[in-house]
């Protein structure tokens, strides 16, 4: 199984969401590359389109591990284990917070410009990204997107590691998956086409 690329792998993703159709879901896209897939996700399902503006606080030292995320609106998630594991110290904690929540803010004017995000509270939320090798963006995602009081998050990717799959599925209520295969090398490995989207390509998907 293969996508030629993240719109097709998007329509594929949303016949897995038919069930999702009423009431009418938030499908919230993860920048950038689960954007396009959550717009062929919305195209089927219907519902509302918007994206999920998170930040990962990830160690200095491992980038890739998470000691907690932020949002739109001052959202903040931490993993109080992880701090500790790693004696993150408060002031180093709020250098990298600080560092994060520009390139946040840069994204907010970018995407949302005036807008505010769509409200999240009492609706099924759909997270989509493009695949998940780890899970933990995810992970942290479904942490932050929970602040918003929703009263269900499905997590759906088009391709997954089975131990992201088992990662997110303690932080959803459902987690849905096309392609869980055996050995996943990489997310984009799963793509014919797996460029590197630009600012713009996003501007006029959630336009």
């Amino acid at each position: 199984m293969g996508y030629p690329d993240r719109i097709a792998a998007g329509r594929v993703l949303g016949a897995r969401l038919e069930h999702l159709r009423e009431p009418p879901p938030l499908v919230l896209g993860l920048p950038r590359g689960g954007v396009p897939v959550a717009a062929a996700v919305r195209e089927v399902i219907g519902g509302d389109l918007d994206i999920l503006l998170v930040r990962k606080l990830g160690v200095p030292w491992q980038p890739e591990l998470a000691m907690g995320a932020i949002g739109e609106r001052g959202a903040r998630v931490l993993n109080p284990d992880v701090v500790s594991h790693c004696e993150i110290s408060a002031e180093r904690l709020a250098e990298i917070e600080a560092d994060e929540r520009v390139e946040l803010e840069r994204r907010r004017v970018l995407w949302r410009g005036a807008s505010a995000p769509v409200p999240l509270e009492g609706r099924v939320v759909v997270l989509v990204d493009d695949g998940m090798a780890t899970g933990a963006t995810v992970a942290v995602a479904c942490r932050v997107a929970r602040l918003g009081g929703p009263a269900r998050i499905v997590v759906a990717v088009p391709v997954s590691s089975a131990e992201a799959v088992r990662r997110v599925a303690g932080a959803a209520e459902e987690v849905v998956c096309p392609w869980v295969p055996e050995t996943l090398g990489g997310v984009g490995a799963a793509y014919g086409d797996f460029h590197q989207l630009e600012d713009e390509e996003v501007t006029a998907l959630l336009r």
